[in-house]
């Protein structure tokens, strides 16, 4: 693998992963904008992502090809596999073998259980490629289900109040957690026309969701939970609900600050990328010999590796870390 202007880059192969510029032929690790170009020739992806990667960014003349985890498929002499990340639906890590050398492209992947997607799967390699979004020791989440319990008291509370609950998250992938999450007992559950048609591929994946029905068919928010992306914040459709208690679930949240910062009632600490915790586990679990590490804080977990002697470098991408 070599890095250029489009993205990294296979040779032997001639594929790119993840490209962030034009190219022939893309090989996709999930379905988030940040891992789609859209000018690409053709994509190569797993196939549980394949529906979700069409209908949220391809469109339906988009040249698809894929295969299932696990499955072996050679490209001029690479041997390519495709292998859960447990990120988001369909996401993968990438395996590329050729010439007796073994790399693995992690994309965005997280360790902690999630009922939406396929759990995180370990693998050696002797060059690992990994994401760094929450690469800082004070990244560090929640158990999941610490999180729901105190969602379900936050709504409850607003009910009392005679308020709406206005939860900003991630539509593709980290809504859908939360709707496997949720206890639609407790009240109806409306979502942003983001969230809707992202709902949908799940359903037709037989991804079980907490019912949620789409905003614009309701009236009286008193008792509900409405889920929208942070973009709907302090906007007029958001004014919509009238009085109404407001909150973001994001691994953001963990710094102290932030939710004052965006005016915000609550914030939940939960996230579809693994904490710190979790990317020095899926480091240790590979075995690698080299560490080349992606976006987010790249700087701070390779001077970590670094100094405990690992051969790890920073790999220069147009995306640093950013608050989504």
């Amino acid at each position: 693998m070599e890095l250029r202007a489009e993205g990294l880059y296979c040779p032997p192969g001639d594929f790119y992963i993840d490209p962030w510029a034009a190219v022939g032929r893309a090989v996709v690790t999930h379905a988030h904008a940040v891992s789609v170009n859209a000018l690409a020739g053709a994509y190569f992806t797993a196939k549980p992502g394949v529906m979700l990667l069409r209908g949220h960014h391809l469109g339906p003349q988009a040249i698809i090809e894929c295969q299932e985890y696990g499955e072996i498929r050679s490209v001029g002499g690479v041997r390519i596999s495709f292998h859960p990340a447990g990120h988001i639906l369909g996401s993968a890590q990438i395996r590329i073998e050729h010439g007796g050398a073994v790399w693995v492209v992690s994309g965005h992947y997280k360790l902690a259980p999630d009922p939406t997607c396929a759990s995180f799967e370990p693998l050696r390699c002797h060059t690992f490629v990994t994401e760094a979004s929450f690469a800082l020791p004070i990244f560090r989440w929640p158990d999941a289900n610490e999180v729901r319990e105190a969602v379900h008291a936050w709504w409850r509370a607003n009910q009392q109040a005679g308020s709406a609950t206005l939860l900003f998250t991630e539509p593709v992938g980290q809504a859908q957690r939360l709707l496997a999450m949720l206890d639609p007992s407790i009240g109806p559950i409306y979502t942003h026309e983001s969230i809707d048609p992202i709902n949908a591929i799940y359903a037709q994946q037989n991804i079980p969701l907490a019912p949620a029905t789409p905003a614009s068919d309701a009236g009286d928010w008193r008792r509900a939970l409405i889920l929208a992306p942070p973009s709907a914040h302090g906007s007029a459709w958001a004014r919509r609900f009238g009085t109404a208690s407001t909150a973001v679930a994001s691994g953001w949240m963990r710094i102290r600050g932030t939710r004052r910062r965006r005016s915000l009632d609550r914030g939940f600490v939960l996230s579809d990328h693994a904490d710190w915790p979790g990317l020095l586990r899926a480091i240790e679990e590979t075995h690698a010999e080299r560490i080349r590490v992606m976006g987010g804080f790249r700087g701070p977990l390779t001077r970590w590796l670094q100094e405990r002697g690992r051969d790890a470098l920073a790999i220069e991408t147009p995306f640093g870390e950013s608050e989504p």
